[in-house]
């Protein structure tokens, strides 16, 4: 909501300060099509050529993360707290129990009571294969919890392909707004034997070349990438979170305690007060009784 907001802000403060200042936009609406399409062509067949089918993939997905937010709600983190809370005290007290569960996490019922948890395919992984790594007796945790490190910043490195890619496009359209005017004042040089009036209109529309480069690029594509950026590091602390509590329990702190560190390590805005958590874990536990 906010995001469109903002889009109708660029639009009105831009155009509308144009018309106010007494500017008439059938220059800009006569250029626009051929401009845009120049612009805007190009700047798609250079996305094409600079990256491969799976970042293309991914930007299909990541697109809708612009107007739509992170993905993970307050209750969101609140359920993961909760499903680690059930999974750390069954390994403690039945480690065969838990292999069930780790090895087949779709058809788990501790997994299906948090089937938003159990469709991101990654957060589940992590957890199940921390929770198997903690069962190998590692001699020192350190060591799980550097490949948990290092894992995990492989995946937002990953997930941020696309919010690259999309920069560097931002980044190259004013260029290629220029490209599309220098072609305006090529044709109009072409036709330097018409009356001034026709002459002023010609380069009026080459200009709207760069016009448009800069206002695609700063207004709207290089904003695009930022928030998508900004969304994907945000959802990133959900599986940051499941390391700090597995962290923790590797070393063998009481479990409490554990999800306690994951309660305070989770973002202000998204973090479930003690007494909401508390509330939730009770519950847990009289469903296991």
């Amino acid at each position: 909501m906010i995001g469109s907001i903002g889009i109708v802000i660029v639009f009105v403060m831009v155009f509308g300060g144009y018309m106010a200042a007494g500017g008439n936009l059938d220059i800009i609406l006569y250029a626009l099509p051929y401009e845009l399409a120049m612009i805007g062509g190009a700047a798609v067949g250079a996305f094409l050529i600079a990256n491969n089918s799976d970042v293309l993939k991914q930007t299909a997905r990541d697109l809708a993360k612009i107007f739509r937010g992170p993905r993970w709600r307050p209750e969101d983190y609140r359920d993961l707290l909760c499903l680690l809370f059930e999974l750390i005290r069954l390994a403690r007290s039945n480690p065969v129990a838990i292999e069930e569960h780790i090895e087949a996490p779709d058809t788990s019922d501790i997994f299906g009571r948090y089937p938003r948890i159990l469709a991101d395919h990654e957060a589940v992984e992590l957890i199940c294969d921390t929770l198997r790594a903690g069962s190998l007796s590692y001699d020192d945790p350190h060591q799980v919890e550097e490949v948990l490190d290092k894992r995990m910043e492989t995946n937002l490195h990953h997930a941020l392909h696309t919010s690259h890619a999309i920069q560097t496009t931002a980044d190259a359209l004013p260029a290629l707004g220029i490209v599309a005017a220098v072609l305006g004042v090529i044709k109009t040089m072409g036709s330097i034997d018409q009356p001034p009036e026709v002459l002023g209109k010609m380069i009026g529309g080459a200009l709207v070349g760069t016009f448009l480069g800069v206002f695609l690029a700063y207004g709207f594509i290089g904003p695009f990438a930022s928030r998508l950026k900004n969304v994907i590091e945000e959802e990133a602390h959900f599986h940051h979170l499941i390391r700090e509590v597995l962290v923790a329990n590797l070393h063998n702190h009481p479990t409490n305690i554990c999800i306690e560190v994951g309660r305070q390590n989770t973002p202000h805005g998204l973090r479930p007060s003690y007494g909401d958590l508390e509330t939730a874990l009770k519950s847990v536990r009289q469903e296991a009784a």
